[in-house]
């Protein structure tokens, strides 16, 4: 069982919650299942992802990144963030643009952090951290790789976040983590933070010695390569081990629009 922290739509305020093993809530001493509660977004600050950090992921990109403009792998992490417009939740449609047949579907962990972090060296990382979250970082297929364009990244809905922030104590190793996508129920991608370049200590090490994460903020630790594409009414399930699960269905950007969701 695992102690996390809920934000229930139309509350103005988290509550604690435990999490049991097959991924039902205990909340105010009833057992709940997760389609049964209206989730809201779990975190307050800014989402900043991070680019190539499985070693997948660089390895795919070896041929362009050997070359110019680029002649060398990064040096430090490459980051962008999410901004708020792109926020959403556990279960609310993810829309699908105009002219769009497909989107990336980015499954992250998200490392929320409880405290203000500048200059945080490794060993003190976890002392930073609050717990951890599940993210789907949306994409519109794109090339760029060191300049992540916005219009591809930060389109409205692109970062479904949550359902909930599991304790870091309640997590028995964050870099050793098993991560899963599925698309109407087929698997279609599987990974695991083992992988990571940066571990989580370091990648924390590593983006305070020249930014501070302040309370609230999330990091996330990357997103594994073979990226799973999405279409127009595919359902989405990430499975993060010891987190529990985020779903999310991609609906055309019309269809919301004329049924007033957007």
């Amino acid at each position: 069982m695992a102690k996390a922290r809920v934000k229930l739509k139309e509350s103005d305020y988290s509550e604690e919650v435990d999490i049991l093993s097959n991924g039902d809530i205990l909340m105010d001493g009833d057992k709940y299942d997760a389609s049964q509660i209206k989730f809201d977004n779990p975190i307050s600050g800014t989402v900043y992802g991070t680019l190539l950090n499985y070693k997948g992921s660089l390895e795919a990109l070896k041929e362009k990144i050997d070359h110019p403009p680029y002649n060398e792998p990064p040096k430090g992490p490459i980051l962008y963030i999410k901004p708020r417009n792109t926020f959403s939740s556990f279960s609310n449609p993810v829309p699908l643009p105009n002219g769009i047949p497909e989107l990336e579907i980015g499954a992250a962990l998200g490392i929320v952090i409880n405290k203000t972090a500048t200059r945080v060296k490794k060993e003190h990382a976890s002392d930073y951290i609050e717990g951890y979250t599940i993210v789907n970082d949306i994409s519109i297929p794109h090339e760029s790789v060191y300049r992540p364009a916005i219009r591809y990244k930060a389109r409205d809905g692109f970062c479904p976040i949550g359902p909930w922030v599991v304790s870091k104590e309640s997590i028995s190793n964050p870099d050793s983590l098993g991560i899963r996508v599925f698309i109407n129920g087929e698997l279609r991608q599987e990974n695991s933070t083992v992988n990571l370049i940066r571990s989580i200590s370091q990648l924390i090490e590593d983006v305070t010695d020249f930014m501070t994460l302040n309370p609230g903020d999330v990091l996330l630790v990357g997103v594994p390569e073979n990226v799973p594409l999405a279409k127009a009414d595919d359902y989405i399930r990430i499975e993060i081990d010891e987190i529990g699960y985020l779903e999310n269905t991609i609906i055309p950007e019309v269809k919301l629009s004329k049924e007033g969701v957007l």
